[in-house]
């Protein structure tokens, strides 16, 4: 292959080791792409949950759960994705790295129909002013993710695992948001910064 979308030296350099560089390049020829799939969608569109990584302007790491519900992450274009940032505990981790490394990485994965996983690269923006706040229950901001590289990969060592209970914090329709029992612990309660109105869902007076 001429040209990668997945790897750098480093990884070359692991992969001459142990005489990998052909599969290498055969998954990415194979697999890889830069457009969403029809089953891309399906599967992005029906997670509850992804991971997403991101680094700070110096390259240090932060990796985080987000979870919703289902339809929480739209894709929006042929190679863009967006998803809403809910309240949280206000340190903006991953959001403030991505205004100083837009570079982020995103992992799809079912744990409870069958062992499934996308990977999901790209850049990524954030806004107050994205058109879907108006549209995204409890959004406080929206991000949109550019995908570079998509790439489904081998789920041999997930496990599978049973569905108990949705999360009682996900934002619902036309619901007051439930507020997590740390805010109100007297270590933290003093320095709560205050929620932001949302759309609820609820339709317009008058």
């Amino acid at each position: 292959m001429t040209q990668s979308i997945l790897y750098h030296d480093g990884n070359r350099a692991l992969q001459d080791q142990f005489d990998s560089r052909r599969i290498s390049d055969r998954l990415e020829e194979k697999l890889a792409r830069t457009a969403f799939s029809p089953d891309d969608r399906a599967f992005i569109e029906g997670s509850i949950y992804f991971f997403l990584a991101t680094a700070d302007a110096e390259g240090r790491p932060d990796c985080s759960f987000k979870g919703g519900a289902p339809g929480f992450v739209r894709v929006t274009g042929a190679s863009e994705l967006a998803f809403p940032d809910y309240d949280g505990n206000g340190m903006f981790k991953s959001l403030g790295n991505m205004l100083a490394n837009a570079q982020v990485g995103m992992l799809f994965i079912d744990l409870h129909e069958r062992p499934r996983r996308l990977r999901v690269n790209g850049t990524a923006t954030v806004s107050r002013d994205d058109p879907l706040m108006g549209e995204t229950v409890g959004a406080q901001l929206i991000v949109r993710v550019q995908a570079t590289a998509i790439f489904p990969n081998c789920p041999r060592y997930i496990p599978k695992l049973q569905m108990v209970e949705a999360s009682a914090y996900v934002p619902a329709p036309h619901c007051d948001p439930v507020e997590p029992a740390w805010k109100g612990f007297d270590l933290f309660k003093d320095a709560i910064h205050p929620r932001q109105p949302t759309w609820r869902g609820d339709p317009p007076e008058g």
